[in-house]
Parts: C-alpha cells; structure tokens; sequence
C-alpha cells in the first residue's frame, strides 16, 4: 500500500453488481520518463472514465503511488499502476495490446503487466466481490494462442490487498507502514511490489509477485507485516477490505531493473 495522487472523487461504476463475477485480472505498472510526468498526472485526473468503452472490462482502478513506488507517505511523481477486470483473458489481451496501453509503454522508464488469475478472494472493493477465474475466462482463443509466445513454465503467485481507512484512524494505520515496507522490500521470494492507492493516506492497495506460495505466506505470517495485520483487524482501521490470491498467465516487462521475460508478445518493452 501506498499514499497516492489520484483525485479522491474520482470512482469507478463500471458493470456494478452484488454478485462476484468470474473474470481474469490486468495488472500495469508504470514508471514514467521525467518529461511525461504531466501526461501520467492526466491520466490521474481521467480515471476509470477513459476506460468505459474498452470491450470486456468489468471495472477499473487508475492509481498513483509512493515514493519508488513503495508504501510512504511521500507521493511518487513517476510511479502509476491500473488493476483492471476482464471478462476473459482474450479481452484482457486486446486491452494490453491497445494503442492506449501502447501510449504507457512508450513513456515509461520501465513498465511491467501481466494478465492474472484469480484463485482466491475475500472482501469487497466498492462494495462489490471478486469471483475466482473459471475456466472459460482464462481460455485463449485460437487466434491469440497463434500470436503469443509459449507461457511460463514456472508461473508466479501473485497478491492484491486493498484497504478503506477509518479517517479517524488513519494516523495509527500509517504508523506501522515503514516497518512492514521494509520487511516487504527484504522478503525472500519477492519478486516485486508496489504500494497503490485512490485517494490520499485514506484508500490503499498493495501488488506483489512471488516466486511460490511458501514465500508469500512467510511474509503474510511474520514480523512487521503480522504485527500490522493484527493491529488492523483488532483495532478495526478499515472499513472495506479486499484480500486476493492470483495466479500469473502471462506477464511482460522490466522493473527495478529486472526482466521478467515476454509472454504477453509485446512488439518492444519499456526500458531506460
């Protein structure tokens, strides 16, 4: 989780539903070039509203992020992500081949996504529940399989948690954020993390990518990361939470310097 910079009325209505929908999950994480800092700020401003005719989309989150894109206080100038729900993995590859997904890549310093699978979620996200993937959503069609590269042999586990902040408990919240960052950027396993968020100090999110099961549960049940896990549920910070478990389908890109390959058979990744 991190401090944003996204404007705070800005939510998004799309599809809206009292039941869990089956869908596969669009993750992009951007850090963008010094001279397109301005263009990631308007997009910032859009929000989800610059998405409502992509086709298959079910709901989408335009978000900004913490210093190096971590979990601070200190909002990142550069550092953006989207979390999207499709009703199938081919939309969500349509979407991720899109000339406005293009425009991202062309102005980042780095940039990485993914197209995921949702194998457990507890919680709701503006009042509304994330269903598990089923198997018709995350069939690729004939046509995107001719297209794509092969898939990961070894495919990566992948973690959301989302939080609405009590206001008047959010300076005892953010208390115990430095330490369970630190422990987050330490953890073995780890391949990568970003602290998102909807509104300042108040609505918060965190992305992670794990090598396997047993190194996200370690972290998940140890030191910093529990201690702040326990304080929240027993001092009652939020007042919505959602916890989801995914699976990676394809990803592609660069972050932190580190190459995570090309499955999603983009024509040229971001890079510095």
């Amino acid at each position: 989780m991190a401090v944003i910079t996204e404007i705070p009325t800005v939510m998004d209505k799309l599809k809206s539903s009292g039941n869990a929908l089956a869908s596969v999950v669009v993750a992009v994480l951007v850090d963008f070039r010094k001279a397109h800092r301005s263009w990631g700020w308007m997009r910032l401003v859009a929000g989800p509203s610059a998405w409502r005719a992509v086709p298959g989309l079910l709901s989408a989150k335009v978000m900004g992020s913490g210093h190096n894109g971590g979990f601070t206080l200190r909002p990142s100038a550069t550092h953006q992500g989207l979390l999207c729900r499709f009703e199938d993995t081919d939309s969500a590859l349509d979407f991720l081949h899109s000339e406005q997904v293009r425009a991202y890549r062309e102005r980042a310093r780095e940039c990485w996504a993914g197209v995921l699978a949702i194998t457990s979620a507890r919680g709701l996200w503006d009042q509304q529940p994330w269903g598990p993937s089923d198997a018709p959503s995350q069939q690729i069609s004939q046509a995107w399989q001719q297209r794509l590269p092969p898939a990961p042999t070894h495919a990566p586990l992948a973690v959301i948690t989302r939080a609405s902040i009590h206001p008047a408990k959010a300076a005892a919240f953010w208390r115990y954020a430095p330490a369970a960052q630190a422990s987050l950027d330490q953890a073995e396993g780890c391949q990568l993390a970003m602290g998102l968020g909807e509104a300042p100090l108040l609505r918060q999110c965190t992305f992670s990518l794990w090598q396997d099961e047993a190194a996200m549960h370690r972290y998940a049940r140890e030191g910093a990361h529990q201690i702040a896990s326990q304080a929240a549920w027993r001092h009652g910070f939020f007042s919505e939470s959602l916890f989801v478990h995914l699976r990676v389908l394809r990803m592609a890109g660069q972050w932190r310097a580190q190459s995570f390959g090309n499955s999603l058979g983009w024509s040229e990744l971001a890079h510095g």
